[in-house]
Parts: structure tokens; sequence; C-alpha cells
């Protein structure tokens, strides 16, 4: 039984293994609905979100049962200081006057059964002084002691609820919107874990973009190095010319090898947000292709339908059962109690083997019922306007991803002229160097600048699609960027 958690932890690696061995088999790029699909199952903030919600349930369910009878088994261990005493002068003189006048009855009755007649007055009077005398000198001086000093009792006792106040049905309905918070909570971390795993797939579509470019950079840079190498060998271009070039491939190199170091941490950070193993072979070769996408202005109440604004709103259930909870205090409470003895043989006095009853618990005053009632009606409202602040903030993010959208559409418009203009730049320098009308340097600076606007390019696109899944995720939808990321 000790290795069964830990059959069920190989299982659970070997099938990862095997999940991700799937979307990485023959090479093939993972889609980002791919990415989606292995978050479902192994993110840990969804998992502990789902695990909140399975506790929510099973309390819940305990709620239910709270209906049901208590059947406690009470059992109790004494031991007394000294022994139990009986304290017999307390009734003393109830005693004997009570057997005094016992025996003028008895004495007269055998009179009047002999005679006919009751016995005179005087006689009772001498029967009973008698009798008082002797049961009075006989009778204990002291109070005599129980020989147990310990005693052990067991039973049954039995409590059901028949009012309570509507306290069980509060308290049931207070276990409800836990779990529909719960629920709604797991809906919020999904779309939250799938918008950040859409934008970390973007992050690495737009460095596997620059990668490339920058391995062209780094080509031509070499490539123009070595000109200017033979350039410097027939003498034809000054040595410190060809240095000049040798530092800018240096750089360029270095910025090669910065970008690789980003893409591995970037994989680092897409694999934990996936839940699985940080070194994953996770192979995404797509770059960034810029593609229009025209965000819809949503209408009607859209906002409704985002996890975001449906968790304020199940604050206000919460708050609306807080209050009836409080209100309940100061109902009465009424049971039905029972007991069945099973042991107390040892005690001195010995209660019935069973009873029943109704039991009342009522509090008449608590200062705090008052106070407390006051703070849940004062929750209400405060969740009333976290629920009118969350459809704000949800509209206010649709409308500015949407600006921020077509803001980005010129830019890349614009960047896109640009990049080709300088790309044509640097193609007529290069051709220009060839036949000895422009230097190494020139087409050095031609490429450097070719890349910075490709750079501002890319980096405008990713800025574009960064701004499209904010908005697709203020629509509560982040899922839909898929569509336009091929």
């Amino acid at each position: 039984m000790r290795n069964k958690p830990t059959n069920h932890l190989k299982w659970y690696l070997l099938l990862m293994i095997l999940a991700i061995f799937v979307v990485t088999a023959n090479g093939q790029t993972t889609s980002l609905e791919t990415c989606f699909n292995l978050a479902r199952d192994h993110n840990m903030t969804l998992r502990q979100a789902k695990s909140a919600l399975l506790s929510s349930q099973y309390n819940l369910q305990a709620e239910k049962k709270s209906y049901l009878p208590k059947v406690d088994l009470l059992s109790s261990y004494t031991y007394l200081s000294s022994p139990l005493t009986v304290n017999l002068q307390t009734v003393k003189d109830g005693i004997v006057e009570g057997s005094s006048k016992q025996s003028v009855n008895a004495a007269n009755e055998v009179f009047k059964e002999v005679t006919g007649n009751d016995l005179s007055q005087a006689a009772q009077d001498r029967i009973y002084n008698a009798s008082k005398n002797i049961i009075g000198s006989v009778y204990p001086n002291y109070n005599p002691s129980l020989s147990k000093q310990s005693y052990f009792v067991a039973g049954l006792g039995v409590r059901q609820p028949i009012f309570l106040g509507n306290k069980l049905d509060a308290a049931s309905n207070l276990a409800q919107s836990l779990v529909n918070s719960a629920d709604i909570n797991v809906d919020l971390v999904n779309k939250e874990v799938d918008f950040l795993i859409a934008a970390q797939y973007l992050r690495i579509l737009y460095l596997n973009t620059l990668f490339n470019k920058q391995q062209i950079m780094v080509d031509a840079l070499t490539k123009n190095n070595n000109y200017a190498q033979e350039l410097v060998k027939n003498q034809i271009l000054a040595p410190y010319q060809k240095s000049w070039t040798n530092v800018i491939l240096t750089q360029a190199e270095s910025h090669f090898n910065n970008i690789k170091l980003e893409q591995q941490n970037a994989y680092i950070e897409l694999n934990k947000l996936l839940g699985v193993p940080l070194d994953s072979a996770i192979i995404i070769t797509d770059t960034l292709t810029y593609a229009v996408i025209e965000p819809f202005k949503p209408e009607g109440d859209f906002w409704e339908s985002n996890p975001v604004y449906k968790m304020a709103g199940s604050k206000i259930s919460y708050a609306k059962t807080a209050e009836k909870i409080s209100s309940s205090f100061s109902l009465p409470n009424i049971f039905a109690i029972g007991n069945y003895n099973l042991y107390q043989r040892d005690l001195p006095l010995l209660m019935p083997d069973w009873f029943v009853g109704v039991e009342l618990q009522w509090t008449l005053f608590n200062g705090q019922t008052r106070k407390r009632t006051l703070a849940a009606r004062q929750l209400i409202e405060e969740a009333k306007l976290a629920e009118k602040n969350a459809s704000l903030g949800i509209q206010v993010l649709s409308t500015v991803a949407r600006n921020k959208m077509k803001s980005l559409q010129n830019e890349v418009a614009s960047l896109d002229n640009a990049r080709k203009d300088a790309h044509t730049t640097s193609r007529l320098i290069t051709e220009r160097m060839r036949n000895q009308l422009s230097s190494p340097k020139d087409v050095n600076d031609a490429l450097l600048i070719e890349t910075e606007i490709e750079k501002g390019y890319h980096t405008a696109v990713f800025g574009y699609y960064l701004a499209a899944a904010e908005y697709f995720n203020s629509l509560g939808k982040p899922q839909q960027i898929t569509q336009y990321i091929k």
C-alpha cells in the first residue's frame, strides 16, 4: 500500500512525457491550441483552482447533511477526592416524625380491628412520644459514606435539529455560493492562463523572427567582412576600415547569441505555464506573419460572459447569504434530544435507562449581532460596487485594446514601407561597393539601419498581436487568437 502513491506518480510522469513526445514528434511545431490543451491538464495554478472547487463541493455535501441527527458516544470516568456521603441529618426530623405517626396509625388500626373503636387521644399521644424517643435515639448521628471514589458511565446521546432560525438553510446556501465562486474561479484561472500562454507563444514567435533576421544580418556582415579583407590584401582599402567591419560583426554575433538566450528563457517560462517539466522539448519553429484583424465592437452587455465579471457577481450572493446568517443569530434554536445509558452500575444513584426531551437555546442579548448584520449589509453594497467596477474595467480594457490595435496597424504599415526602402538601399549600396563606388563601412551602416527598422517592424507586429490577445481576453475568449496565428 505504501508504494501506491509512487506508482501513481510514475504513471503521471509517463503520460506527461508521452504527451510531450506526441506534440514534438518528427520535429513538428507545437501549435498554440496544443499548448492550451496541455495546460488544461497540467498547469499548476489551474489544478489548484480545480482542487479548491472539489473541496468546496465536499463542503456543500457536508452542509446538506446537517439536518441529520447527531449521535455521540458519551462516556466519562470520574475520581473524587473523597467518597460520596449521604447527609442523613437533613432528613432526620422528617423520618422521626413520619415513623412515629406511622406507629400510632398501626397501633390504632390493630386496636380498632379488635374492639371496633379508636384508641383514645391520650393513648395515641403516649404511643407517639414513645416511638419518637425510640426512633430518635437509634437514628444515626453521622453521615455514612459510599465505598467507591471513582465512577465510569457510558451512553449514547442523540441531538436532532428541529428549528435553528434558518441557520442550516443559510449555511447550505453559503456553501453553494462558495461552490459557484470556486467554479467561476476555475474559468477565471483558465482564461488568464490561456492569455498568458498566448502572450508567451507570441513572444516565442517574435524571438524566432528576430533570430532569423539576425542570422541573415550576421551572414551579410560576415560576407562584407570577408570582402573588406580582400580589399585590404589588394591594398584598395585602409586597414582601419577592415577593423570597423570586425567591430560591427562582433556586435551582431553578440546580439544573435542574446536572442538565443532569450528564446531559451521563453521556452522555460512557457513550460511552466503548461505545467510540464522545465526542460521539456517543446518545439515552435513558426515566425510572426502579419495579418489584419478587424476588431468588431462588441454589442450589448458583453462583459457579463467574462469570468472576471461573474466572479464579482458571485460575491454579491455570498454577501447576501452572510447577511441572512447574521440575522439568524437572533432566532432561537430547538433540538430534540435523547440519551440511552449503556453502563452506569457503579453510580450510587441510577438514572433511567433512557430519556427524550426538547431543548431550547435562545440568545436574548448579544451586542455583536446588530453590528454584524450592518457589516453584512455593507458587504453587499461593496460587492455591488465591485461588480460595477469590474464591468467598467472590462469595457475600458476592450476599448483600449481596440484602439491600440488600430494605432499599431498604422505603425506596421509605415514601418513596412520603411523596411522595404531600407532593404532596397542596402542592396544598392552593396552593389556600389562591388563597383568600388562605396566602402564596406557604408554597407555596414546600411545593414545596421535596415536591421533596426526590421526589428521595429516586427516589434510593432508583436505588439499588434498582443493587443489582439488582450482584446479577446476582455471578451473572455483568449483562445480566439489561435484563428490568426498560422
